[in-house]
């Protein structure tokens, strides 16, 4: 009986490396397979998000060529209107582009500009307590702003002016700091004149014939050298104790 055991046992553990061994292999193989498969999973994932990166792009390049001046242009017009910036102010920039034959792209550039400039000018009289802003005071408050003149400076007019003589008032500012004088200095002479009309017309009046003059020195400066001269110029104004005028020396431009 014994022996008869002993045979049955001794092919069962003669067959029991044989059976280790194909699990080996089972089990590696096993991992061998999983390791393909996240490989192949990973690839995939790879090119599915190239492909949507891929897809972004084009979908961006596709927005940009969406923005066409005219769109540029609408889209601005838009958000003058939300801003409460009259419409107008831009329109006429459009207009006038459009009448000197000014690329679509040029005049979308200019309009963009002009928004912002207008957003600006209209936050300052913002902070000037002016809710109530006329497509003039924006203009003229744009203006001063693109001369130099500091926003400070245009609040503290804008808050001083009468409501009727605001618009002169801001314009006679940037005409000042525009010929060569600083903002506090230009805004104290305007400041001076609001009292009356009679005063703030007096120096709009002052202010404009010394820019006249200014502009006046510059053109004959320019045909001087046109003409193969040069040119010494100063202005006599009434800041030198006489009433205005020409004065210089010329020469022949070696």
């Amino acid at each position: 009986m014994k022996s008869k055991l002993f045979l049955l046992i001794v092919p069962v553990l003669a067959l029991t490396p044989v059976a280790l061994a194909a699990q080996d292999g089972a089990g590696q193989s096993g991992v061998q397979a999983g390791a393909q498969a996240g490989v192949e999973a990973q690839a995939q994932v790879q090119g599915a998000a190239g492909t949507a990166g891929a897809q972004s792009s084009a979908g961006a390049a596709a927005a940009a060529q969406v923005q066409t001046p005219g769109t540029r242009i609408d889209m601005a017009l838009q958000s003058a209107a939300e801003a409460g910036v009259p419409v107008s102010l831009l329109a006429s920039k459009v207009a006038e582009g459009e009448a000197k034959g000014v690329p679509p792209e040029r005049i979308a550039a200019a309009v963009e500009a002009r928004l912002g400039g207008l957003l600006r000018a209209s936050q300052t009289l913002s902070r000037a307590d002016i809710e109530t802003q006329s497509a003039g005071e924006l203009s003229v408050a744009l203006d001063a702003l693109e001369a130099g003149v500091s926003e400070g400076s245009i609040i503290q007019v804008s808050r001083n002016a009468p409501p009727e003589r605001r618009v002169v008032a801001i314009a006679v500012l940037a005409d000042l700091v525009r010929l060569g004088h600083d903002s506090d200095s230009s805004a104290a002479r305007v400041n001076a004149a609001l009292g009356t009309n009679a005063a703030l017309a007096n120096l709009s009046a002052e202010v404009s014939a010394d820019a006249a003059l200014v502009n006046l020195q510059a053109e004959v400066a320019t045909e001087l050298q046109v003409e193969g001269l040069n040119s010494i110029l100063e202005n006599l104004g009434p800041e030198a104790g006489v009433s205005g005028g020409l004065t210089g020396t010329l020469g022949v431009i070696d």
